[in-house]
């Protein structure tokens, strides 16, 4: 039986949510499965990374819940794969006042997918802020983590911090929640993603410093669990720690060869 996993409300004050936008466990959702989250400001929405083409329908009907669909000005992008930009043509249909932010790098790619006449908002190289209704939201650059031009973002005012893929975790089947409770073994599901997917270690020390003096409760990733309290510092540690990985990896595998 498929499981369906209705939206939940990571963070509330007043005016402003940060809503994970549930989750379809089906075989229709194809692929590893990803995480879409919704910030709510006022009568303001803003979407991130809203995904591929088979997930629209279930993100469009959770976002419904909160907030009218004509009311999203921006949707955020972390990089240019599949998964995370399939569905903009049909958000483009039901948000047509949306701004669409995305690296500078990747601007010219997304006609590709079969869109036109967009308002695309390029993200420089050294990230922005984002004006949502009444807050600031920070782009923060994250290049190479794995994309040559990536970006996270950060809601100051909830103190969550989407990560992108950055946080990836890779599940067995039938295996899955929404929060990391045993860190020591959620970091096994990660362990292969981000050895192979980060270009090198300089860039993990480089988005280290540029997170250093943000205050972050949550960080959110685009796929597999959101981290909690003390499992926040625990992945940063964690990150922190990996030695090898990408390129470096690839260069210990080729002088053994």
């Amino acid at each position: 039986m498929t499981k369906v996993h209705k939206p939940y409300v990571i963070f509330e004050d007043k005016d402003h949510k940060f809503v994970w936008l549930g989750l379809d466990e089906s075989e229709y959702e194809k692929g590893i499965l990803t995480n879409q989250y919704l910030i709510v400001d006022g009568d303001k929405g803003v979407l991130l990374d809203p995904g591929g083409y088979f997930v629209f329908e279930r993100v469009y009907e959770n976002v419904k819940q909160f907030i009218n669909p004509n009311n999203i000005i921006a949707i955020l992008y972390s990089h240019q794969d599949p998964d995370v930009i399939g569905s903009l043509n049909l958000w483009l249909d039901v948000s047509p006042e949306a701004k669409i932010y995305v690296s500078a790098l990747w601007e010219r790619f997304l006609p590709h997918i079969g869109v036109g006449g967009i308002k695309i908002v390029d993200i420089p190289d050294k990230g922005m802020d984002i004006k949502c209704n009444n807050i600031m939201i920070k782009a923060i650059p994250a290049h190479f983590m794995h994309s040559p031009g990536n970006f996270h973002y950060y809601d100051p005012r909830a103190k969550i911090y989407f990560s992108g893929d950055l946080g990836a975790a890779v599940f067995p089947e039938g295996k899955w929640y929404l929060f990391v409770e045993n860190f020591d073994e959620h970091k096994k599901l990660m362990e292969g993603f981000h050895k192979r997917y980060i270009a090198t270690r300089k860039a993990i020390d480089l988005w280290l410093k540029r997170i250093k003096d943000l205050k972050i409760d949550i960080i959110a990733p685009q796929h597999g669990s959101i981290f909690q309290g003390e499992n926040v510092k625990k992945f940063i540690d964690w990150l922190s720690s990996l030695d090898k990985v990408g390129i470096d990896l690839m260069e210990v595998d080729f002088q053994q060869e």
